[in-house]
């Protein structure tokens, strides 16, 4: 027994020794995602009340903590974080910021919100998504991620993707219809110049209430983007972003081989385009696989193209002290064209940010950028050169000795009516764009009285210089009438600027269960342009002459024809104020209100009021404790927007002398006639209904919204009466609306693993409601787009297919193809393979009166899928985007009927009609070409642009942290961009801005080596 309890003793006191033995001290740092240090984050061991906060460098240190023990750390604004210490004594612990933290603030015009009081529709980017798009382009990195943001994509280098927020409200076009950027505060029409890597957040304001603020320049949509800053206290962090990579065509069209081509011509019906095929093979020679092919098989489009290069890199450095924050950063971006000429886009930027509390009730802050770009801009029409040119000659042809400055082949050669060859064009034309930024925004603050009231200065100034030359060289194929006979330089000069000064008065108060803001402001702006252009001819050129001969007084003489020396200035001002009021976090009040005057059009002043109001259904107290709704706001809006982007006033008073014999008697006179445009603001009506829900535990977020947009006073083109031609009238009524969903959950599954998941969709109905009496308005020339009430703006216009004829006896069957016949007095007018269409208003005859709308190029629906996961040192993102319900018009293969001897695209060749029963669809090598089947715009020439798109995948890994004080923080990573679109169109690409695919740039996919590198 005794023995016994002598063991038990010892056997407890080993125990003892062992848990004390296991218990240690336990030290870290906590950062955010950026390694900046989080001074004051809780740390706490889990079950227990031991816990410390961490030091002004992040540190910790948390004594008796056992081997096996789990530290909960928190900090407001970030998402909350478990770390088992597994007998570990140092610990590295960072914080993911909690994007959806219902007290995060976000930027609004002229101040801030808290996200839980937003009455409008705002959707956030993070400069996460932003810096991992591969592009020179920021907006580019928004597409797929905003519902009811519609980003077209641009593939040539230095060029801006066309954005539009909640459709399209204006029928005129130069930038009518495009959002307001707003940087640190400063206005610009375009934000090209920005490195995605300086970009901390981009924010899209939908609404008329949560744009309004910014007055004439928001009715279509605001985008605010705020540049990184400095933290209080922040040791200075030095980041490094770079990356490389190549861009690769994506969907080329493929061309009618030469076997293809020469089956088509032979088909065609037509003796000429047969002998053409003869001519080349006794020029090139016959195919040793197919003799009745000539021995030359030219993929064009293969060789005006080329993989090309990407790079960026970017070095920046932020901080702060108790009263200075700074953010500097440098980079330099460069990018090739995929098209094979000087065409590139390189630029260079210096940035500068800096916030000062030069007293307790002062502070101050400055924020620059200098960029410096140069564009060479691609040469667009080598594309429809290639589509169209015949693969059964070479680029060059060593025969042609008297060509120049190489030995260029020519289809006329071998009779065709063109050259056909884009060589020359690409070879002897060069474009550059210079282009010089200088953006500065100064600001004052000053509190008189101490947190609630507040008075604001800034002043911005954006001043932007551009430099173009244009080069054209000569070049001769050696025979016909197309070359160019004379060297050509043309020189642009124009400077723009843009000053804009506002001042604003703003009182915050707190008081029992109420918050108020109110904020009282006016704004000035000047907008100024100037242009000088002078072409000159016949300067020094040729073999080993560059271009230190690209000058003016080199010239031999000036084109006085075409000299222009020409300049604009406007002024704005403007008076705003804004209410918002909370009471007890559960009703929201918002209004605002804006008088804008200009000088740009006759009617100087609008008047534009918005209202908004909010009701936090989650903080009644039915909802508390519910188990499901963290939090649930209800939220309305509406509001009024003048429209500033459309042109200004033109036209004038013209007077002629004219005489008039009354008796024997000559009299003089006068006859006055106007085309002035007396135009007022466009007026931006819109009502936007919206729910905001955040469910189980913060992990599901849902963001929904109807609205209805309506453009009042729309200007359009009217016909003059008694004189002819048109002019723009506010007589219009266009209507935009649609629903927005937004979905996104997220989970924290351990400390190793976490994922999200999460998508958007948005649709989009465009009508015009009124066009003052008038029966249509019609753009487009042959592929003709007409605007009709009850119809969006510029749809397609023109036959419906109803099929292919495919039989003698179908023809003779069919009343209204025997009336053609009989019109055309050609008894084989209309054969087997020629279309068949609908006679839509049962008279027996296909004519212009038979043709309906075809549809728009304004989707009606677009859609954004994401995917990210997070597992210890790895990263993975996923992004899927689309669209449907708009259409595009191909507008290389509706040109065929202008130029019978093209070559055109191997699915024609392959689908085509070629005898009863091979084609329902397709017509024949004839019929595509023959009057009857092309007479108009039809529907097989307005093709589906339905896609839907891998966007981006980004595979990433960060190095293991380093021991010591130099800890810096390491990713590699690689991007594909666009590696993968599903579509049907027969084009590069179903992105056409306008819809009118006649030369459309191929978008690449773009796949990247990176590092981000903090120390």
């Amino acid at each position: 027994m005794k023995i016994s309890n002598v063991l038990l003793t010892i056997s407890f006191l080993l125990f003892q020794s062992l848990l004390y033995s296991q218990a240690s001290a336990v030290s870290g740092t906590v950062t955010d995602s950026d390694n900046i240090p989080l001074p004051g984050a809780s740390v706490v061991l889990k079950g227990t009340s031991t816990g410390t906060q961490t030091d002004f460098d992040g540190n910790f240190t948390l004594d008796n903590v056992s081997a096996d023990g789990v530290l909960v750390i928190s900090f407001i604004g970030y998402m909350a974080k478990e770390v088992a210490v597994n007998n570990q004594i140092t610990l590295a612990i960072s914080l993911q910021e909690d994007a959806q933290a219902l007290d995060e603030i976000v930027v609004v015009g002229y101040g801030t919100q808290k996200k839980s009081d937003l009455t409008g529709s705002i959707t956030t980017v993070s400069s996460e998504d932003i810096a991992r798009t591969p592009s020179g382009a920021p907006m580019q990195s928004l597409q797929g991620k905003v519902a009811g943001l519609q980003v077209v994509s641009n593939g040539a280098p230095g060029s801006a993707p066309t954005i539009r927020v909640r459709g399209l409200g204006s029928y005129t076009g130069d930038g009518a219809s495009n959002p307001l950027y707003v940087v640190d505060g400063t206005f610009y029409d375009d934000i090209g110049f920005l490195n995605n890597e300086d970009i901390e957040t981009i924010s899209v304001l939908k609404d008329a209430s949560a744009s309004a603020i910014y007055g004439v320049r928001a009715a279509n949509g605001v985008v605010l983007i705020e540049t990184k800053s400095g933290k209080v206290n922040q040791k200075a962090q030095i980041t490094y972003s770079g990356y490389q990579g190549v861009q690769i065509a994506q969907n080329l069209v493929k061309l009618s081989n030469a076997e293809q081509f020469s089956t088509l011509a032979r088909e065609s019906g037509s003796a000429a385009e047969a002998s053409y095929i003869d001519n080349a093979m006794q020029r090139y020679g016959r195919s040793r696989i197919n003799p009745n092919v000539p021995d030359v098989n030219t993929d064009w489009y293969d060789l005006i193209l080329r993989h090309a290069l990407i790079q960026n890199h970017s070095l920046g450095v932020t901080g702060g002290t108790e009263s200075v924050t700074y953010s500097l950063g440098i980079s330099q971006f460069e990018q090739e064209g995929i098209l094979k000429m000087k065409n590139d886009y390189e630029r260079f930027n210096i940035r500068a940010k800096v916030g000062v509390d030069i007293s307790d009730r002062l502070k101050a802050g400055v924020s620059t950028i200098f960029s410096n770009s140069t564009t060479y801009r691609p040469e667009n029409a080598a594309f429809s050169s290639a589509y169209f040119a015949v693969p059964i000659m070479p680029v060059l042809d060593e025969s042609k000795t008297e060509a120049y400055p190489k030995p260029y082949a020519n289809a006329q050669d071998l009779g065709y009516r063109q050259p056909q060859n884009p060589f020359p064009l690409l070879e002897n034309s060069e474009y550059r764009d210079k282009i010089r930024n200088n953006l500065v925004n100064f600001n004052l603050e000053y509190q008189l009285i101490p947190d609630k009231l507040s008075l604001r200065t800034a002043y911005s100034h954006n001043f932007e210089a551009l430099e173009t030359r244009e080069v054209r060289l000569p070049y001769f194929y050696g025979i016909g009438t197309a070359f160019r006979e004379n060297a050509e330089l043309v020189k642009k000069n124009q400077t723009f600027s843009e000053q804009t000064w506002d001042n604003t008065l703003t009182y915050n108060d707190d008081f029992g269960k109420h918050n108020l803001t109110v904020l009282a402001g006016t704004s000035f702006r000047n907008r100024s342009l100037e242009q000088l252009e002078v072409k000159g001819l016949n300067f020094p050129n040729g073999t080993g002459i560059g271009d230190e001969s690209y000058y003016l007084d080199l010239a031999k003489s000036i084109d006085l024809d075409n000299v222009g020396d020409n300049g604009v200035s406007q002024y704005f001002f403007s008076y705003f104020s804004r209410v918002a009021y909370n009471f007890d976090n559960k009703y929201l009040l918002y209004g605002t209100f804006r008088a804008d005057g200009t000088s740009k059009y006759q009617e100087k002043w609008g008047y534009f009021p918005t209202i908004g109001a909010g009701w936090v259904i989650s903080e009644e107290s039915f909802m508390k404790s519910n188990g499901v709704f963290d939090f649930l706001k209800l939220r309305a809006s509406w509001g009024e927007l003048g429209n500033a982007n459309v042109n200004a006033s033109t036209g004038g008073i013209t007077s002629t002398e004219v005489n008039g014999v009354f008796g024997d008697t000559r009299y003089p006179g006068l006859v006055t006639s106007s085309d002035f445009e007396a135009l007022k603001w466009e007026v931006t009506a819109e009502t936007n209904v919206g729910l905001t829900a955040r469910l189980f535990d913060n992990n599901l977020s849902i963001e929904t919204d109807y609205f209805t947009r309506e453009t009042r006073d729309a200007i359009i083109p009217v016909s003059r009466l008694l004189v002819p031609g048109e002019t723009r009238q506010n007589v219009g009524v266009i209507k935009n609306s649609g629903i927005e969903v937004a979905i996104n959950w997220r989970k924290q599954v351990s400390e190793d693993f976490s994922y999200s998941i999460g998508g958007n969709f948005s649709t989009l109905n465009n009508e015009i409601l009124d066009l003052a009496g008038q029966e249509n308005l019609t753009s487009g020339g042959d592929i003709e787009q007409r605007s009709v009430v009850g119809g969006a703006i510029n749809s397609f216009f023109g036959l419906d297919v109803a099929g292919v004829y495919q039989t003698a006896e179908e023809i003779a069957a069919d009343p209204a193809a025997q009336a053609a016949i009989a019109s055309s007095g050609i008894p084989d007018y209309i054969q087997p393979g020629d279309f068949k269409f609908v006679d839509h208003n049962g008279d027996m005859v296909i004519d212009a009166q038979d043709r309906v709308d075809l549809g728009s190029y304004l989707p009606t629906y677009n859609f954004g899928f994401n995917l990210g996961l997070n597992y210890k040192a790895w990263d993975f993102s996923l992004n899927v985007i689309g669209q449907g319900g708009n259409v595009i018009a191909n507008s290389k293969r509706f040109a065929i009927r202008q130029t019978p001897d093209a070559n055109i695209d191997s699915d024609f060749a392959i689908n085509r009609w070629h005898g009863e029963g091979t084609s329902n669809s397709y017509p024949s090598a004839r019929g595509i070409r023959n009057p009857w089947s092309n007479q108009f715009l039809n529907s097989f020439f307005v093709e589906d642009g339905d896609f839907i798109r891998l966007q981006n995948v980004t595979i990433g890994y960060t190095l293991p942290s380093l021991k010591g004080k130099f800890n810096p923080n390491i990713r590699f990573y690689m991007t594909a961009e666009r590696p993968l679109t599903f579509f049907k169109y027969n084009g590069f690409t179903p992105e056409v801005s306008n819809g009118v695919d006649a030369q459309t740039y191929p978008i690449p996919g773009v796949y990247t080596l990176g590092v981000n590198i903090k120390i």
